[in-house]
């Protein structure tokens, strides 16, 4: 019988777990009151826990959960135990565990201190600081009790108390963003985003994290002044992933690949020789483009306006969202370039250049403009035609040709050739007159002694007026340069004729006498 019993005994003790106090223990729900929840843990006696310890989640008879043993035996006999110490005991370790491995942990800002905000974390109370809360310009009731991911910067393991940033862990999540966008990115693959800053060369969108660049020659297939044309700053826009560069963390977007390429059957839209209207889009010195649809532009360049008019300013005769009708002259694709002509649609008038205007004929016209060696003379509101400066005058040294014409004067002119290939009509002033250079020869014979007058100084000699509109030139070589550095124009000189060249229409003087 004592054996028996020893027996027994023995049984009875290896059935019950050794448990000490001050740990973390299992035990499973037997049964639930009022107040209180009976826990066995497999002692000899059953743990009594308030249920006010409990979530509704964790209050089902059987379930075996995690309890903190403060005492084996109180006063009535039962185990005392703890659901929130062990709650916390637990939390301490993930804390500790979170911290090491610098992981995120998601905890709930409760109340508003001074310097920053009480933040529970896995039932254990840390501090935010406002210096680390990133919480500028957002309003107490959108923070409090509501979820957010913190980084564990600091623990203090004696107080069991933590130091929490949010703003790096608003980085390493925007880290975490970036990480996964730049996975999710692929080329060709079409992204929302939202416009973040606008420049002269583009727009920097912001994909969710990462920006990318649209650059303003992949807004439009139209040409456009400024990206602010297509984009506005805040708007949301789907673009094209066109170009990916991890490593320098590049990202290039194009929002015009979005649509067809107009050019790319331009040759079948616009044949050469047809007619087409358009829109004035932009006027430069070299011509003016116009639009023809959308995304297709055409220039007129300054040579092919007019047959006849000289055109150095073509916003004289253009503004931009004028309508006009052009000539296609060639179309080149691969450089997306179209040529037009409005004096196409016009008659040539040179065609009949030659036979309207007879060389050796008389003719009248207006002066339109000028230029250092002659003077741009309208004939019959069309062609035009240029008096040389060296067909001005058979005598006078001309300076400028203003110096004879003013612009608007009607003159009467010699025709002396027509180029009509190269758009050329040589007139004359001097040939209206006769050439009174024979004369001029028999008047001033080789040896002439006269006073002439200085009109100019030059490196090669000095030119004096013999009579009204008649200048000779006394060479450098027939002059002492002390003379030379004496004279001044208006002054009177002796000279003598040396050369009287007919052909040339010059006269070579001496002042060696």
């Amino acid at each position: 019988m004592t054996g028996s019993r020893q027996e027994l005994e023995q049984l009875y003790n290896e059935s019950i777990k050794i448990i000490k106090e001050g740990h973390v223990v299992t035990g499973k729900i037997v049964a639930i009151k009022q107040k209180e929840v009976l826990v066995d843990v497999g002692f000899k006696s059953e743990g009594v826990v308030p249920i006010t310890e409990f979530s509704k989640a964790d209050l089902e008879v059987g379930k075996e959960i995690e309890f903190f043993l403060e005492s084996i035996e109180n006063d009535a006999g039962n185990i005392v135990l703890s659901r929130e110490k062990a709650i916390s005991i637990q939390g301490w370790d993930q804390v500790v565990k979170f911290s090491h491995e610098g992981t995120l942990i998601e905890g709930r800002p409760v109340k508003k201190v001074k310097g920053g905000f009480l933040v529970d974390v896995m039932g254990i109370e840390g501090f935010l600081p406002l210096s680390l809360s990133a919480f500028k310009n957002i309003a107490d009731k959108d923070i409090l009790y509501k979820s957010f991911q913190f980084k564990i910067v600091k623990v203090n393991n004696l107080r069991r108390s933590i130091i929490l940033s949010r703003r790096e862990a608003v980085q390493k999540e925007r880290d975490v963003a970036k990480d996964r966008i730049w996975q999710e990115l692929k080329i060709g693959s079409i992204v929302p985003g939202t416009v973040k800053a606008i420049t002269d060369f583009g727009a920097f969108i912001d994909l969710g994290g990462v920006d990318g660049l649209l650059h303003i020659t992949d807004m439009s297939w139209s040409k456009i002044s400024h990206p602010s044309e297509i984009v506005a700053l805040g708007g949301k826009i789907e673009v094209v992933i066109l170009n990916l560069d991890k490593e320098s963390g590049k990202i290039s977007l194009g929002l015009k690949q979005r649509m067809p390429d107009p050019w790319s059957d331009i040759v079948s839209k616009f044949s050469v020789g047809a007619k087409v209207k358009g829109k004035v889009v932009n006027i430069l010195p070299y011509g003016v483009f116009v639009e023809l649809e959308k995304g297709v532009e055409g220039l007129i360049h300054v040579s092919e306006i007019s047959w006849t008019k000289r055109i150095n300013n073509p916003q004289e005769m253009f503004a931009v969202g004028d309508m006009l009708e052009t000539q296609i002259i060639s179309v080149d694709k691969d450089s997306r370039r179209i040529s037009l002509s409005l004096k196409q649609l016009e008659q040539n008038p040179w065609l009949d250049a030659e036979s309207k205007y007879a060389q050796g004929s008389t003719v009248s016209g207006k002066v339109r403009g000028f230029t250092d060696y002659g003077a741009f003379v309208e004939l019959d509101n069309s062609l035009e035609g240029m008096i040389h400066v060296s067909d001005m005058s058979w005598t006078k040294r001309i300076g400028h040709p203003q110096d004879v014409l003013k612009k608007g004067q009607k003159v009467d002119v010699m025709v002396i050739s027509v180029d009509s290939q190269n758009r050329r009509i040589a007139l004359g002033l001097k040939q209206l007159q006769e050439n009174p250079w024979g004369k001029i020869a028999e008047k001033y014979p080789l040896d002439t002694v006269l006073e002439a007058e200085v009109v100019n100084l030059t490196d090669f000699g000095v030119f004096v007026k013999m009579e009204d509109d008649l200048e000779g030139l006394i060479y450098s070589s027939e002059i002492d340069k002390d003379s030379v550095s004496k004279l001044n124009p208006g002054n009177k000189i002796q000279v003598k004729v040396i050369k009287v060249d007919v052909e040339q229409a010059k006269i070579g003087l001496t002042a060696r006498i």
